[in-house]
């Protein structure tokens, strides 16, 4: 973390006059994107890292929600296109992409909380002496409070059972520190991929290998780093993530977010079940015994809101075209 460089990697001067800033401008193959983005007049956006702003593919995905329930009724739960009964898994296998895993891995359901509890009640198991959690001092307190109250459920003490390994400067973690917290009483470690105070992005490679190698599971918090830079999640290896979709990928104020389950974990049963994550070709059958979809898609609890889904097909029919090599390419030339 430096100050702003007036050299590139190449060791060619930077030009930061405003002709330099106009041609960069002209030449950015991403440009033509800004033009189906709604922005505020008169208004530098820099706040997509906390709400993305709507875009006209967004808006046309809900109106067109709108019609189908507007002509199609109840009907349009199987005939709506795409149907709505599927559209968590439908749009998952979109997520899929943008996140390095398979379409089965990944599903678009509840809220970015939401979601922690439903895996970390899942993964998280204490046993003996192997009680604690490891989290960051800097993380976004919602992800906090789920951890406290997962500690609470399980029977064991927040103050000595999560660890919050400490920032040395206030804004950023060492991940040797990271590292050093995995000790033989951890049974979960859960991190942001990017710390919201700052922007660090972790090495999640490295820290997945770090606790496998110390048998304990990893988990990440993505709703900072989805939509802004690649991941490969299978390549990691990492357990489970989730994230939101309203801010990098500009799907509106709290709309449906998602979450991934490495498929090593699809015989693990979900420990907060609900009908909407019943297998699909058998949900109607209304039993009282629970079997679950396969895939990540077991981890889903209530029905989609499929209204405040929508949106999201448009958004991600922009990455789709955009690329998120193209995508991070720009940041990295914007940012340095």
């Amino acid at each position: 973390m430096t100050s702003a460089p007036t050299q590139t990697s190449s060791s060619a001067v930077l030009d930061l006059t405003g002709a330099d800033a106009l041609a960069r401008d002209a030449a950015d193959p991403l440009a033509s994107f800004r033009d189906r983005f709604y922005l505020p007049p008169e208004t530098i956006y820099l706040d997509g890292n906390s709400l993305g702003l709507l875009s006209r593919d967004a808006e046309a995905a809900v109106l067109a929600a709108l019609e189908e329930w507007k002509t199609r009724g109840i009907d349009g739960w199987l005939r709506a296109d795409p149907p709505w009964f599927t559209t968590g898994e439908h749009l998952g296998a979109l997520v899929a992409e943008l996140v390095g895993a398979a379409p089965d891995e990944t599903i678009v359901t509840g809220t970015t909380t939401v979601n922690l509890h439903a895996l970390v009640a899942t993964f998280y198991q204490p046993k003996g002496d192997r009680r604690k959690i490891v989290a960051t001092g800097l993380d976004f307190p919602s992800d906090v409070y789920a951890l406290q109250s997962q500690i609470r459920l399980k029977g064991g003490d927040p103050e000595t059972d999560l660890i919050l390994v400490p920032s040395r400067d206030g804004r950023t973690i060492l991940e040797s520190d990271l590292i050093a917290a995995m000790t033989a009483d951890v049974a979960l470690v859960v991190l942001p991929s990017v710390l919201y105070r700052s922007g660090q992005l972790l090495d999640m490679a490295t820290l997945t290998g770090a606790a496998h190698a110390r048998d304990i599971l990893i988990g990440f918090d993505c709703a900072h780093s989805i939509g802004a830079v690649p991941h490969t999640f299978d390549a990691w290896g990492i357990d489970f993530a989730f994230w939101c979709s309203y801010q990098s990928l500009n799907s509106g104020p709290g709309t449906v977010a998602g979450l991934y389950v490495n498929r090593r974990h699809f015989a693990t049963t979900p420990c907060l079940t609900g009908w909407w994550g019943y297998h699909k070709d058998r949900q109607f059958d209304m039993l009282h015994t629970w079997e679950g979809a396969p895939g990540a898609a077991a981890w889903q609890i209530s029905t989609t809101p499929v209204l405040s889904t929508a949106p999201l097909y448009g958004s991600l029919r922009i990455f789709a075209e955009a690329g998120m090599e193209r995508i991070r390419a720009k940041s990295l030339d914007q940012t340095s």
